[in-house]
């Protein structure tokens, strides 16, 4: 998202896919949100405002992982965000490049793909996607300094935690 961090897709395991459910992890954007004027993080669990839920949150990710396990299904995060750096720096992902990056994904061709994985999220990445320059592929490379990738990875991981901390006491 607004950091650049993230890789432009990842293939989530389901504790991964519970977890991200939960963290509804996005960005307020100018020009996109009223009163916006620089981007800002946001977390919304299960991608919803707190009072749209009967139920804990955990609860609801418990039953995305039971679907997600019963029904084999394989669970992309895509980053439609900033690449290459953070906003300000990188740029936003290519259309063309969200594109290819969801047929891949839709079609099976990113299941035969070689992974690696980031550091700080343990995000798995395919390596090379057709249609997307491979240098985008892992977000660390995309970056020119990657002292700056490494802080600004660190402190997203940091608001991740500290976000996920209110749901951690209710998932034991």
């Amino acid at each position: 998202m607004l950091f650049g961090v993230l890789p432009p897709i990842s293939k989530l395991t389901t504790g991964q896919a519970m977890y991200n459910f939960i963290s509804g992890y996005t960005a307020k954007v100018a020009g996109t949100e009223m009163g916006i004027t620089e981007p800002t993080t946001t977390f919304s669990a299960c991608f919803l405002e707190k009072h749209f839920y009967p139920l804990h949150p955990t609860k609801y990710a418990e039953l995305l992982g039971e679907k997600l396990k019963k029904h084999k299904v394989n669970v992309w995060l895509l980053n439609t965000g900033w690449v290459g750096g953070s906003y300000g720096t990188g740029n936003r992902i290519k259309l063309s490049y969200t594109r290819a990056l969801i047929t891949a994904a839709l079609t099976g061709k990113l299941d035969k793909a070689e992974y690696g994985t980031t550091n700080f999220f343990g995000l798995a990445y395919p390596k090379t996607c057709e249609g997307v320059p491979a240098e985008l592929m892992d977000p660390r490379n995309s970056w020119s300094d990657k002292n700056a990738y490494d802080e600004k990875a660190k402190n997203l991981a940091e608001q991740f935690i500290k976000n996920f901390s209110q749901y951690a006491s209710a998932a034991k």
